[in-house]
């Protein structure tokens, strides 16, 4: 309980170091794009005023990011079952545009002023200077905390913001640059020098330009659910992990997608069809923390598809089949005749179902296996009851009489070393013998079955009036437990 409550005051604690990120960088954007446009209208400088249009962009830019960041930490509702991160690719993508327009108009007013010679002369100050050189220390300080905030968060409108302020800093320069030599080309009437100011502009524009076509390209891809760069990088890897996973047979798909800071992965795993649920259910667990070691946090979803290996029995994809329609079997038994099989197997079905239905059941079962292998050709099915209620034992005690009696039938087995805990239960008429015996270690399954097999049938002779004995086979080894 305790970790839930430190996760989630870690979380809020980002939140909120998100939150006053981006409205400092409003309140930042705000102040330099108010003394920009000062210094641009009195100066007439047209690479001071495309700053100045840079910097309205980026205001803009930095209210949406400062609403998209509210409004994209908010759980996932009935109505936006994925979350809400997509708000901060759309923030992005508006900005983008924003951004593509001040381009348009800086682009059109230089090339204006460049071939008309119009608005080229002007007002020395050096006003200009301090602005732009205050513009870069603050950028290049709102910069550093929002790509530090952003990595930390994985916010994209943060990123975005970061991004621009950054590239702010070298159109800055650009300007002061183009102001410089127009101020000289002014003063001293070197008439190349007095364009350098629109062609400060289109410096900038240019520097916009590759910043909004790089922005733009990566939020079109997360909102066309796109997959990510980071998880293409990985996905390599991981396959390769997933499929080191006892139990895969095969990757057939692996599909993500990012959301704000949240990625979303959901993979289709091949696995082997007689592996039991629990096993599966352990595979899928094992599949989830791969895939969140490669992307962390991520919602995970795996699907499985049951495959054959190549290598099972014939008894194993018997039994598969039964398993893939929920049914219970057991003693499968294969015989060849020539290029034909025949298998015979004991169905388990409820003690209260119809004969009708039980039987409906064995042909679904038996088409099913035929249809799955087609070698065989004849099955046999034995259908027995399974017992759906619990049994209520009038006794359970020793019988002395009887534990003599089976001990010595069970000296003619000579794989029978010993015969212990013997217990007698009644049920009504009914009478049971339960008790473990001890064989070799080193006896294979197959022979201790038939051995016990052999002594029920040979105790049920000697006393007929017990009507099951169940036998609990040990190693010599280890024969109390």
């Amino acid at each position: 309980m305790s970790s839930v409550i430190t996760s989630e005051k870690s979380r809020m604690a980002a939140l909120k170091e998100k939150r006053s990120a981006a409205l400092f960088s409003v309140l930042a954007a705000f102040g330099i794009t108010a003394l920009k446009f000062l210094t641009g209208i009195l100066t007439g400088s047209l690479g001071m005023l495309s700053e100045a249009a840079h910097s309205t962009v980026d205001l803009i830019a930095a209210g949406i990011t400062l609403f998209s960041v509210q409004v994209s930490d908010r759980p996932a509702d009935d109505s936006h079952n994925y979350g809400h991160g997509k708000v901060e690719s759309l923030s992005a993508f508006v900005e983008s545009v924003l951004m593509l327009g001040s381009c348009v108009w800086i682009v059109t007013e230089a090339i204006r002023r460049i071939t008309s010679r119009e608005h080229l002369s002007l007002t020395p100050s050096p006003w200009p200077f301090v602005v732009l050189i205050l513009s870069i220390v603050v950028d290049f300080t709102r910069s550093r905390k929002l790509h530090k905030i952003a990595i930390e968060s994985s916010s994209q409108a943060l990123e975005a913001d970061a991004i621009h302020f950054g590239t702010d800093i070298w159109s800055s320069l650009a300007v002061v640059i183009g102001l410089a030599a127009s101020f000289v080309g002014n003063r001293w009437k070197i008439p190349w020098l007095e364009l350098a100011d629109p062609f400060a502009a289109l410096v900038v524009s240019g520097i916009i330009l590759h910043v909004t076509w790089g922005l733009a390209r990566r939020t079109i891809d997360a909102l066309l659910d796109a997959t990510p760069k980071e998880t293409r990088e990985a996905t390599r890897g991981l396959e390769r992990e997933l499929k080191g996973i006892a139990g895969v047979l095969a990757v057939n798909r692996f599909r993500t997608r990012r959301s704000g800071a949240d990625y979303f992965a959901d993979l289709t795993l091949g696995l082997a069809q007689n592996l039991t649920f629990q096993r599966t259910e352990q595979i899928t667990r094992e599949a989830t923390a791969a895939v969140e070691r490669h992307l962390p946090g991520a919602d995970v979803v795996i699907h499985t598809l049951p495959m054959a290996t190549g290598s099972e029995s014939v008894h194993e994809r018997v039994r598969a089949v039964a398993a893939r329609m929920n049914l219970s079997t057991h003693d499968v038994s294969v015989y060849r005749f020539g290029q034909k099989l025949q298998v015979e197997q004991h169905l388990e079905v409820n003690e209260t179902m119809h004969l009708q239905q039980a039987h409906e059941l064995a042909t679904r079962l038996e088409a099913e296996i035929k249809q799955e292998i087609p070698e065989v050709t004849s099955i046999l099915t034995h259908i027995e009851s399974e017992p759906a209620t619990i049994e209520q034992p009038e006794s359970q005690e020793r019988d002395r009489q009887l534990e003599v009696r089976l001990r010595r039938v069970a000296a003619g087995f000579p794989e029978i070393q010993d015969i212990h805990d013997v217990m007698v239960i009644r049920i009504g008429a009914h009478l049971q013998v339960n008790c473990h015996c001890t064989m070799p270690d080193d006896l294979p399954m197959a022979k201790v079955h038939a051995g016990i097999t052999a002594l029920e049938g040979a105790f049920k002779l000697d006393a007929p009036e017990v009507d099951r004995l169940l036998i609990h086979p040990e190693p010599a080894t280890d024969n109390r437990r």
